[in-house]
């Protein structure tokens, strides 16, 4: 279908299953994503991606949240990192970029090739209810630039593709998207002096853009919600800021989005507003009525977005050659990095300053 090469998908549990693998040939998506619910060990996960890749007829994007404290997809086949709170509490550039460069290595090594990251909000409270709590690399513009560009320049020179999230900034969202669409009340002059900073900062170095879910009135009075509003992905990112990298549109299976589009339109008008790619990641089964319908976008628009979408593609780089030996060993550098930044005793603790972990699978 033609309208898959816009849709990265989810897959469920920890082997490629018949009724999964007809719908990728069928569809032949752009790539796919994972998640905890993927991931029970090194080897068994070393096996899905090459699976995946297998059924479709390009270099797929194979892409994850790989962040470090509570969002560490891979803490199943090894040590968790360090979250950006404890980096950045720690103050040390070099502990960050050595997390960076560990984090492109264990992804390389597994056959990722994009990580949706690095986080470019800024943190205006730790306790604030909107999936940011400890992820965010700076409680001022300035502290995330540093940290966050320390991190990305790290991780891009182990050949994985970076991802700036979540833009236009989600920083003083009271709700959980995950649930509900937030709003965010802030004038442009409001976002030009703190959120936006990190985003026009580090602009250049994000190979890809991922578009949040939010209502922003000062920058888009119709109603619609960033990831569908074609005033702040083609109008604001694209003309005014002159992004030419792959836009990537946030979950469109969460609250915010399925409680008030259906699947139809939220695609539709996802890849019109300027998203490049779309990420459907927990309901596999309607892969092929979301393809379906992007069949249906304007042909500039397709033309313009396919184009973005080959670009992409042509840049992302093979995986590395597996074995348990390699894995252990890299383990065993993240395993340093977690002393080194919260101390042996803390560092034999997972996300102790995190909490509660949710049930949501965070991005």
């Amino acid at each position: 279908m033609l309208g898959g090469k816009h849709i990265i998908m989810g897959v469920p549990g920890v082997e490629l299953d018949a009724r999964t693998a007809a719908i990728i040939r069928e569809v032949q998506p752009a790539g796919f994503i994972l998640f905890g619910r993927n991931i029970k060990a090194p080897a068994q996960l070393r096996r899905l991606i090459d699976d995946l890749r297998g059924e479709v007829r390009h270099e797929p994007v194979m892409t994850i949240d790989q962040e470090g404290g509570r969002v560490s997809r891979l803490k199943e086949c090894g040590t968790e990192p360090p979250s950006a709170k404890q980096l950045r509490e720690k103050g040390d550039p070099a502990l960050i970029e050595r997390h960076g460069r560990l984090t492109g290595k264990i992804l390389r090594l597994f056959g990722f090739n994009l990580d949706l990251c690095p986080v470019l909000d800024v943190s205006f409270g730790d306790d604030l209810d909107n999936s940011l709590k400890n992820r965010t690399w700076g409680v001022t513009a300035e502290e995330v630039i540093t940290n966050a560009g320390l991190f990305t320049r790290a991780m891009r020179g182990q050949g994985i593709l970076s991802c700036g999230k979540h833009f236009p900034g989600y920083s003083r969202a009271a709700i959980d998207p995950h649930h509900e669409l937030p709003i965010i009340a802030r004038t442009r002059e409001e976002l030009e002096g703190d959120e936006w900073k990190p985003f026009r900062a580090l602009l250049s170095e994000m190979d890809a853009m991922m578009v949040g879910h939010a209502n922003y009135p000062a920058l888009d009075d119709s109603g619609y919600p960033s990831s569908l509003s074609q005033r702040i992905i083609r109008g604001l990112l694209r003309e005014e800021w002159g992004y030419g990298g792959t836009v990537i549109s946030d979950d469109l299976d969460m609250g915010a989005i399925v409680g008030h589009y259906g699947l139809a339109e939220s695609v539709t008008r996802a890849v019109e507003a300027g998203n490049d790619l779309l990420l459907l990641c927990h309901r596999p089964e309607l892969i092929p009525e979301a393809a379906k319908a992007l069949e249906n976008i304007s042909a500039a628009r397709a033309a313009e977005a396919g184009q973005q979408v080959e670009t992409f593609l042509a840049r992302l780089q093979p995986p590395h050659t597996f074995s348990l030996e390699k894995h252990a060993a890299v383990d065993a550098e993240i395993m340093r990095l977690r002393i080194d930044t919260l101390g042996a005793e803390a560092a034999a603790q997972r996300s102790a300053d995190d909490g509660k972990r949710s049930p949501v699978e965070t991005f």
